[in-house]
């Protein structure tokens, strides 16, 4: 209440302090999370509140709190691409470090490394960090490179994060695992897929007609841009957080059972 009341009354030049104290005590407070702390509501509330104000955009405090907003949604890629078109936390080290490490846990190596490109080439602050995390990830990159070249010798003459990245091949048959009840693996690149036999059929549900009805999306033959460059553009609305528990729209108390 008394931190609600400060946002409500407050007159000072500075109200990211209000919030961020506000979104700290919550987080000491609740550090279980959950319904009672309601951490995602308060950050959803702050971004709101102090959108446009141009003058927190190169404030590590305003993009702490955007991140830690990310980690609510349900897609937080899309938010930090929000953030870079916007221009918010481009000068800062942070940005691009947990951008990075997000790609980075999605097995897109390739792409975590543009990033750590693009906030050097920024020189983003501090820059030793910038610098220190992305010797860390290339370290990261270069043992698994070591794993993926033993256990795949053919694949020498190829770069090392193109190695480091696995490929999906659309409609390909995979190897069961489990002898009792088999079940499709949950990585779908390299050996959980099984040979295919050059003088094999596709199935007859998956064989086209000669009538050219329509065109068949291959997604192998797409060429995907690395990083979608956005362009600047009004704020729409906050990136959607995830499913809020147990929250019910309010209505009138005696019409239910």
């Amino acid at each position: 209440r008394e931190f609600e009341a400060e946002i409500r009354f407050y007159s000072g030049d500075d109200p990211l302090d209000v919030w961020e104290r506000y979104i700290k005590w919550t987080e000491q407070t609740f550090p279980g999370g959950g319904k009672d702390g309601n951490l995602a509501a308060v950050l959803e509330r702050a971004v709101r509140a102090l959108h446009g104000q141009q003058r927190y955009y190169k404030d590590p405090r305003y993009l702490n709190l955007w991140l830690k907003f990310g980690d609510c949604c349900n897609e937080p890629l899309d938010l930090y691409s929000y953030l870079r078109s916007q221009e918010i936390g481009t000068t800062l080290a942070l940005l691009y470090i947990t951008w990075a490490e997000a790609l980075e846990a999605r097995e897109s190596f390739r792409k975590a490394d543009l990033i750590f490109q693009e906030g050097l080439q920024r020189k983003a602050e501090p820059l030793d960090k910038l610098q220190a995390h992305h010797k860390q990830f290339q370290a990261r990159v270069s043992r698994q490179t070591l794993l993926a070249l033993e256990e795949s010798p053919g694949g020498g003459n190829m770069g090392l994060l193109e190695i480091a990245e696995p490929q999906r091949s659309s409609l390909a048959d995979l190897k069961g695992r489990g002898k009792k009840k088999v079940r499709a693996p949950i990585s779908r690149v390299g050996d959980a897929v099984k040979a295919m036999n050059p003088n094999s059929q596709p199935p007859a549900s998956l064989q086209l007609s000669n009538t050219p009805s329509f065109a068949v999306f291959d997604e192998n033959s797409v060429s995907v841009p690395e990083i979608p460059t956005l362009t600047a553009q009004s704020w729409p609305a906050p990136p959607v957080p995830r499913a809020k528990e147990n929250e019910l729209s309010a209505g009138p108390w005696n019409s239910g059972r």
